[in-house]
């Protein structure tokens, strides 16, 4: 099973893209807080970044109300991918591709 659960904020305004397909794709970035106890019992804090992309009615509603700091909740899946670099290097690319959000 594929499956993923985040509840954060988004890092960087969302950018949308037009496709040669006619499709649109907005992709940001998010930001996820873990808490937890380090070996001395203290309460530490460490931020999680992750890549984003929506496509479909999703697109719309980031458009819409998608900025820097919006609380989101959001359901989906990994998908990996490769592309070339502007020097022709191959590079792979994991993100989280949105089914379900809420705007919290």
């Amino acid at each position: 099973m594929n499956h993923v659960n985040l509840i954060g904020k988004i890092s960087s305004a969302p950018k949308v893209v037009m496709l040669t397909n006619g499709k649109k794709i907005a992709q940001f970035s998010m930001s996820t807080q873990e808490t937890y106890l380090d070996a001395a019992g203290n309460v530490k804090k460490r931020n999680q970044w992750h890549r984003i992309s929506a496509w479909g009615n999703w697109v719309h509603v980031l458009e819409e109300l998608g900025e820097k700091g919006l609380h989101l909740a959001i359901e989906g899946k990994l998908v990996s991918r490769f592309y070339k670099s502007q020097n022709g290097d191959r590079k792979l690319i994991t993100e989280v591709e949105v089914n379900d959000l809420v705007v919290l």
